[in-house]
């Protein structure tokens, strides 16, 4: 009898098993080891890393053909993907998060959306208890707008083309800093924040669109991402803080060149997956709080404020 047509114990055919095991196999692999997958033709690479926690969708849709359809074997197999996803996953999911002092409160907002208005974003930001603001994707016609806003509370600011950053606390060595784009991609300035200095870099690096012409378009975010990691790396501020869009998951080894110098305050004191975008359903954290010389106390992604970006808010304290 043909090996097509040859069933084993359970009385499944051994193809039915290996249509189950293949993809099992390579779930895996693109979850355990993604950097494997090539980022030629398309970035498919980085696009798979930025989704990365949403394979669990084909792990479970796997499991249940393996439930209905599956030898012992295929069932077998198809908890491979399963334990893979939870070694990875699960811990993020489960880690309470951080709680204690904090010197003071920075918070990053991409306020790029059409529900937003100077007047409304300033009223919910000043109620964050916000000592430091970094502002991304600021319309150039309401710059003026945010700044008779947020005046009151933040008596020192600095604008740069569509970002902004307002503190309570001085701010000197101001740069506009041009990462190789039609506008600055940064706002560099030095605060006297509690306790020392602190470089503060306002970022919203270039955006970035699944095309199915060109794939995932990260060329220019890469570029401007590298740029700016070496400009970091060699600022001579002991105390480094980047708040910002930077169109791109941590996972994504485009970004890499920037979590090499700088930690996530996500990862150290943040609950779940920290989605930030879009506002109404978030599926992916694209805005960020990287640190150098800093812990974080806390961090929150706050709730819809009217953007297609949702906050951070971190409470931030010299490192011990």
């Amino acid at each position: 009898m043909a090996l097509s047509t040859r069933r084993d114990g359970s009385g499944f055919r051994p193809r039915h098993t290996a249509r189950i095991a293949v993809p099992a196999l390579l779930l895996s692999v693109a979850l355990l080891f993604p950097r494997l997958l090539p980022n030629r033709p398309g970035n498919l690479g980085s696009l798979a890393e930025t989704v990365l926690p949403w394979f669990g969708i084909p792990v479970a849709i796997l499991l249940a053909w393996a439930a209905v359809r599956g030898s012992r074997p295929g069932k077998a197999a198809a908890l491979v993907p399963l334990v893979a996803w939870c070694l990875l996953f699960v811990p993020t999911l489960a880690m309470a998060p951080r709680t204690g002092h904090a010197d003071f409160k920075a918070l990053t907002f991409n306020v790029g959306g059409d529900r937003t208005t100077p007047e409304d974003v300033a009223r919910e930001v000043i109620a964050t208890g916000a000592d430091v603001v970094a502002l991304e994707k600021v319309p150039l016609s309401a710059i003026a707008g945010y700044e008779k806003a947020l005046a009151g509370t933040y008596g020192h600011h600095t604008t740069g083309n569509t970002l902004g950053l307002w503190s309570r606390y001085p701010l000197r060595e101001v740069e506009e800093m041009d990462l190789g784009g039609a506008w600055p991609h940064a706002i560099r300035a030095v605060a006297a924040t509690p306790g020392g200095d602190t470089a503060i870099y306002t970022v919203r690096l270039p955006s970035v669109r699944v095309r199915a012409s060109e794939g995932f378009t990260i060329g220019r975010r890469d570029a401007a991402a590298a740029e700016l990691a070496d400009r970091i790396a060699e600022d001579p501020v002991g105390r480094v803080m980047l708040l910002g869009d930077l169109n791109g998951s941590l996972r994504d080894r485009g970004l890499a060149p920037l979590t090499r110098h700088l930690k996530p305050a996500q990862e150290e004191a943040g609950r779940g997956f920290g989605f930030t975008w879009p506002a109404a359903f978030p599926v992916v954290r694209i805005d960020h709080v990287l640190l150098r010389g800093l812990e974080p106390a806390t961090t929150t992604v706050l709730p819809d404020l009217g953007s297609d970006h949702r906050p951070v808010l971190t409470g931030l304290r010299p490192v011990a």
